[in-house]
């Protein structure tokens, strides 16, 4: 019986000692590609839209004002045909009001400004096919149509008759519609001079 009970001991302790090494392990797996071809966005401005100064007195301290409605050209020429997506990062989303819009700074550290928003119109693929832009809210996997381009949300060009995949683009050109609103000012400290504030980084994402 002594025997047996050690054996038996021995055996709980060889099996917790095996699930204790196995579970001490973990795999990494580093993956990706290397493609050829390459693409560069471009916007007409210089990519900048300059209200100028506005008085305090002429928005409205109980509704947002619209202050601007401007149109940049957006280009992205390529190497080859490819497909890819285009990717939006708001360097001041803690000024943003709602997700869906970019923020235009802070006044005092802690007063929201305003927001704009931006909308792909008319896109044009390789000088001659028209084409709907398409949205994905998860990095590429799924699409659908849609022309607001909301931050950190993918968008790319589908041909008219299928919204549910990007084309393999060699040159795109659109119209970045910019729509900027201060919001209502009851709540903002305008008694001294506010910059208005907006930043977003554009960038290529390839599929």
């Amino acid at each position: 019986m002594k025997t047996l009970l050690t054996t038996l001991a021995t055996s709980v302790l060889l099996l917790g000692s095996t699930a204790t090494f196995a579970a001490s392990t973990v795999d990494l797996v580093v993956k990706g590609k290397i493609i050829p071809a390459a693409c560069t966005p471009e916007l007409s401005r210089g990519g900048v839209i300059d209200h100028g100064k506005i008085s305090a007195k002429d928005l409205r301290p109980d509704n947002p004002t619209q202050i601007g409605n401007h149109v940049l050209t957006m280009t992205v020429d390529c190497d080859a045909p490819i497909l890819f997506a285009l990717h939006s990062i708001d360097n001041r989303a803690a000024s943003s009001l709602m997700p869906e819009l970019y923020g235009l700074g802070l006044i005092n550290g802690d007063q929201k400004l305003g927001w704009y928003n931006l909308q792909m119109l008319n896109l044009v693929v390789n000088d001659s096919i028209v084409a709907q832009p398409i949205a994905s809210a998860d990095q590429g996997n799924n699409w659908y149509r849609e022309n607001h381009w909301e931050p950190g949300i993918y968008m790319s060009a589908a041909s008219m008759d299928d919204d549910t995949q990007p084309l393999a683009v060699e040159k795109l050109r659109l119209d970045l519609q910019v729509i900027s609103t201060i919001a209502r000012t009851d709540g903002l400290d305008l008694s001294n001079e506010v910059n208005i504030d907006g930043s977003a980084t554009l960038e290529v994402k390839y599929l």
